[in-house]
């Protein structure tokens, strides 16, 4: 029964000891990646832009009708109203 313990013991110990090397590996990949590429020209380095359909409103105006009468003001579908959205030349990453 012991030995069976030691052995769970173990065995945990070598996946918690795995999983941690490879998000420590992932890290510091993204750093050298970030130190090494030039910051994207298009979001300045941020990695988000002001949203192009509603143009940092956070609503649009839209009708179902091919020439209404009144508009209906409704969340914008591209940044669902945070007003920006990520940068599609770097993909959020500020660098590239």
């Amino acid at each position: 029964m012991a030995s069976a313990r030691v052995a769970l013991v173990l065995v945990g110990g070598l996946i918690g000891i795995s999983a941690a090397s490879s998000a420590a590996i992932k890290l510091l990949q993204a750093v050298s990646e970030r130190k090494g590429g030039l910051s994207c020209l298009v979001c300045r380095g941020v990695g988000y832009r002001i949203c192009k359909l509603c143009k940092g409103n956070s609503t649009i105006h839209w009708s179902p009708l091919c020439h209404p009468v009144a508009f209906n003001p409704c969340l914008c579908p591209t940044c669902d109203g945070h007003r920006v959205q990520r940068c599609l030349n770097c993909l959020g990453k500020g660098y590239s």
